[in-house]
């Protein structure tokens, strides 16, 4: 068993006070559901990232589902994203009876590639596909200047995937702007977390209505407004099948907190990122991760250069594991999993090389904010002597 000198999570939210008054201060008022601290936390929001519109949801996968079917992804239809992906990104489009084409990621990125998406558009002769999902891995903004072009050209909706991409500021805007709907996460794990929750962001006035209209059962009318309003609190009407996808406030009130500390969360992952390329640079058995404008730098993807080591990846991360260091693997290829298998026969990684080859050779490692020096030095030890044991 290795020397453990001490544990270092692979994640823990940064909450403090304020978070807790925040919860308390709701929880006090009686109103517990949607209602204003939501409203805000939207508005908030909206301004942050120059967005017209911000529909505050309980989770991406709500958000996901909510984009994808304003944009007319249904039965009959389809979407493109990447296989490298956690699988609710794909599953969003099956809830709604689409199919799902896959795009391989580019060669020095985890990012969908235009050219895989292209290529896909221009064989879709039957026109099914009505939207492009492209999702920013760990924080890592996509080309998404190209993935425009390529959408405008084709006359398909772009949905960015921005579970892991807040803030991420690029030339285009912050992610989330740049295309026609964002929808982001704030999972425990996130950049800024609610616990449970996301946000779906806009400038399209139509989407913003079907989504607003879609989010409550398909109501007019959201509690807040017909319990606050003079109008007659019972009088609303139901125009749509709708989801049952709202925020409530107890979470928005943590929100509104989070936002607040946001660039500040942003500014300490990038100082701890810095710090691990400094060090892992001088390593010849780690590729530094790809970054670019923008990257809010929510996971530290550490890729073994496997020629260079006698171990596999999953050796290391157990070594690394018994050293006290939580790891996990961003991500597993959808094309792994039994029910994608099953659906599409041809689903196979040797259709998807790129994608393949980054998940046998990346572990993420340890990094949130209130990591300390000591830790991420231990870390950084860690590997090294991990990767000395194994050198070949």
């Amino acid at each position: 068993m290795a020397d453990i000198k001490m544990t270092v999570p692979f994640f823990k939210a940064s909450l403090g006070k304020e978070e807790e008054d925040a919860a308390i201060r709701v929880l006090r008022s009686g109103w517990l559901t949607t209602g204003n601290e939501a409203h805000l936390f939207e508005k908030e929001f909206a301004e942050k990232i120059g967005a017209k519109h911000a529909l505050a949801v309980n989770s991406n996968t709500s958000g996901m589902i909510m984009a994808m079917e304003a944009c007319g992804v249904k039965q009959g239809k389809a979407v493109i994203t990447t296989p490298y992906t956690f699988v609710s990104t794909a599953a969003s489009a099956r809830h709604l009876n689409a199919d799902v084409y896959f795009a391989d990621i580019e060669k020095e990125t985890y990012s969908i590639d235009p050219d895989c998406i292209e290529k896909i558009l221009d064989s879709d002769k039957g026109k099914n596909v009505v939207a492009i999902v492209p999702v920013h891995i760990a924080g890592n903004v996509c080309n998404m200047k190209r993935i425009m072009e390529i959408a405008r050209k084709h006359n398909v909706y772009v949905i960015e995937d921005c579970a892991h991409s807040f803030p991420s500021k690029t030339d285009m805007g912050f992610a989330g702007t740049i295309g026609d709907v964002g929808v982001f996460s704030f999972y425990a794990t996130k950049t800024m977390t609610t616990g449970e929750g996301g946000m779906v962001t806009t400038d399209n006035e139509a989407l913003a209505k079907r989504m607003t209209q879609m989010r409550l059962h398909g109501m007019n009318r959201d509690a807040w407004d017909r319990y606050t309003s003079t109008k007659a609190s019972w009088e609303y009407d139901i125009i749509a099948p709708g989801f049952k996808s709202n925020l409530p406030d107890i979470l928005a009130a943590i929100g509104r907190i989070q936002l607040l500390k946001a660039d500040e969360f942003d500014a300490k992952r990038k100082s701890h990122v810095k710090k691990y390329n400094e060090e892992f640079s001088k390593l010849d058995f780690i590729k530094i991760p790809p970054t670019s404008r923008g990257d809010s730098c929510h996971l530290y993807l550490m890729r073994l250069d496997l020629a260079k080591l006698k171990c596999d990846r999953n050796t290391f991360a157990k070594e690394l594991q018994e050293r006290g260091l939580g790891v996990s693997m961003h991500f597993i290829p959808i094309f792994h999993f039994t029910y994608w298998k099953e659906l599409y026969p041809d689903f196979k990684a040797e259709e998807f090389p790129q994608a393949e080859q980054k998940y046998i050779e990346t572990i993420s490692i340890p990094l949130w904010p209130d990591m300390t020096d000591e830790m991420t030095d231990y870390v950084i030890e860690c590997v090294k002597t991990v990767g000395e044991k194994y050198h070949g």
